[in-house]
């Protein structure tokens, strides 16, 4: 059961990634709207999964690279530093480097958008505990990078999956039901929350 939590916890960051309005839904939803298509709506969805599959899989490459010439403890103590240092920078700069895009955006620009902002949001640097828990669990560890990889892979999966589902849920809803103006009366602030995963992720390294 204890390898179970690791994975367990990359579907529930997936579904909190994909309940975040920034990473996608909204502007699949908006899209849609604009083009009173529910088509545009499903294919938009495509491509704002694999920019942020493309976005989390650049990160935790990168982990594993420094993983295979530092040793765990240094690993997440940089690790840790890092992502509390962005979060600091989200909570008090993040409200002014805002993505934008416009609404005539084709699928290939929705994709880099999708990557540019998990990547901005530092999506993937949530993800770090679980993978390296599942990497040292799969008796891997951090030095045998083919292993590492392949575990890294399966969580980029295992996470995306989860949140394609939760974004497709949303739009769902809110296409053909709720609306946009519906949600003025619905609205939840999810970049302080997100902002505080971010600072919880760098603290669960630190005392790991």
């Amino acid at each position: 059961m204890t390898n179970v939590w690791p994975w367990l916890t990359l579907a529930g960051l997936g579904a909190f990634h994909g309940a975040n309005p920034a990473m996608g839904w909204l502007f699949a939803v908006a899209l849609g709207l604009h083009r009173q298509s529910a088509r545009t709506v499903w294919l938009s969805l495509v491509p704002i999964a694999i920019g942020h599959a493309v976005s989390i899989a650049v990160v935790l490459a990168v982990v594993v690279a420094f993983g295979a010439v530092m040793d765990l403890r240094s690993l997440q103590l940089v690790a840790a530093a890092f992502i509390l240092v962005f979060a600091g920078y989200l909570a008090v700069y993040g409200h002014r480097h805002r993505v934008r895009v416009g609404m005539r955006a084709g699928m290939a620009g929705l994709a880099v958008w999708s990557f540019v902002m998990a990547t901005s949001h530092g999506a993937g640097l949530m993800l770090v505990p679980a993978v390296l828990s599942l990497c040292l669990a799969d008796h891997a560890g951090m030095a045998g990078t083919t292993g590492s990889l392949s575990v890294s892979l399966a969580a980029v999966a295992i996470h995306t999956a989860a949140m394609l589902a939760v974004i497709a849920a949303i739009a769902l809803v809110v296409f053909t039901w709720l609306g946009l103006s519906g949600l003025r009366s619905a609205w939840i602030n999810f970049d302080r929350l997100w902002t505080l995963a971010l600072g919880a992720t760098g603290i669960l390294l630190l005392v790991w």
